[in-house]
């Protein structure tokens, strides 16, 4: 039986190449923060569906009073924490990192690329990525977001690269990645 990897909210205060170390912490402390609230420990395990079918044990820092205060705009905080493990599946499940955050109205909320810069371009664009988080829901909820969620990076589709779309949903805790391909049906992994 194989040991189930563990996804460290923490480890993203170390940034990615469009991530700084602070927004990182500020994405994290957000994770642990829907996490805690939803009556979860460290060490529950994340239910990966769709295109990469797999489990995680998530592990985070405690949160403070300070910490409940900060981030009390609900919605807010769902979508900063749904970033953080987004980003954190993506190194995970693909070749792939956070490059470049996207511009508003382009359908999509970061460029993806390569994690190996000795065999690509250093920060070329290779796939999009849009992330939903959603703190309570039933299946129906989640899967109606998926599908908006593909419809939106529509906008995008004339940049020709594929699109991930992941949805995390916190009270479970479960993640849906889907995979829109590129019109030519390339998708990278």
């Amino acid at each position: 039986m194989s040991q189930i990897q563990v996804l460290n909210l923490q480890s993203l205060d170390r940034g990615l190449p469009a991530i700084t170390p602070a927004f990182g912490a500020a994405i994290a402390e957000a994770g642990a923060i829907c996490l805690t609230a939803e009556a979860h420990a460290p060490g529950v395990i994340l239910e990966v569906e769709g295109e990469f079918p797999t489990r995680f044990q998530l592990d985070w820092q405690p949160v403070t009073e300070q910490a409940r205060r900060c981030w009390n705009d609900e919605e807010y905080t769902t979508e900063q924490a749904a970033y953080g493990i987004a980003f954190l599946l993506i190194l995970q499940l693909t070749d792939l990192t956070v490059i470049e955050r996207s511009r508003k109205g382009t359908g999509f909320d970061y460029w993806l690329g390569s994690q190996d810069s000795t065999t690509m371009l250093p920060f070329q664009r290779m796939a999009r990525l849009e992330v939903s988080g959603v703190r309570k829901g039933n299946r129906s909820q989640i899967n109606a977001r998926v599908k908006q969620k593909i419809e939106q990076t529509g906008a995008s589709d004339a940049e020709g690269l594929p699109a991930y779309i992941i949805v995390v949903e916190f009270s479970r805790p479960i993640s849906v990645v889907s995979a829109k391909q590129n019109p030519e049906g390339a998708l990278l992994q």
